[in-house]
């Protein structure tokens, strides 16, 4: 796995559990207002972690630490995330993993396999603005509905996400995604921050009040929905 970052500590990543994040390189995505920019651009500079250093560092933590979170970047670009897991599996860890549900094919396969405890996708828009959301001028966005569908089927436990930005996002916008997430069993509205690792300038949060009417709109048509970061 090409690892570039860990997180030792986080009460927030992994609902419920004290967890680990890790960070892997590289993403399908260009999103402009990602915070991980170091991952996605020129990502082949980054210095790595060997992963012995990381099943060491679990290693120390067991009994302390109950999970560990693998993100992004996009981990299901990791050839040999598979193996990961099932190595982090069997030292007794909750494994969680956060994907834009863009390579569809094996977040399946790694959820057939029962080895997989989380699943956290980002919702990036509404299909229409995938492209411009996601920074590309052309999307297949097939298997992002794939991604949706599958996990709203509850083979495993999981999560819909969407940094909500107010140059990205409107009404009309969460009331497609709404759409799209009907039956969904938990959505997170997340408030943007800007900040100097964002991939591009020129991009703000919508204000407390406009996240909590879209908050009430979706849990108005049955979609469980909460705030994060205000």
């Amino acid at each position: 796995m090409k690892i570039a970052g860990i997180q030792k500590l986080t009460l927030l990543d992994f609902p419920g559990l004290m967890a680990a994040t890790i960070f892997t390189n590289g993403c399908t995505f260009m999103c402009p207002f990602c915070h991980n920019s170091a991952l996605v651009i020129d990502s082949s500079l980054n210095e790595l972690i060997d992963e012995k250093e990381i099943f060491e560092f679990l290693e120390s933590r067991k009994g302390k630490l109950d999970g560990i979170c693998i993100s992004g970047g996009e981990p299901l670009l990791q050839n040999d995330i598979i193996d990961f897991i099932k190595k982090v599996k069997t030292m007794g860890y909750k494994v969680k993993l956060d994907t834009n549900g863009y390579l569809f094919p094996k977040l399946k396969e790694i959820i057939d396999l029962n080895i997989i405890d989380y699943v956290a996708m980002d919702v990036k828009n509404s299909i229409k603005k995938y492209p411009l959301t996601c920074g590309m001028n052309k999307l297949f966005t097939d298997n992002i509905l794939k991604s949706i569908a599958y996990l709203k089927e509850n083979h495993v436990d999981y999560e819909f996400r969407t940094t909500i930005v107010k140059e990205l996002h409107d009404f009309d916008d969460i009331k497609e995604i709404g759409e799209l997430l009907k039956g969904a069993k938990r959505y997170y509205l997340q408030q943007f921050e800007d900040s100097e690792n964002n991939i591009k300038k020129g991009y703000s949060a919508h204000d407390i009040e406009t996240l909590i009417n879209y908050k009430n709109y979706l849990n108005s048509i049955n979609i469980y929905t909460e705030i994060r970061g205000i």
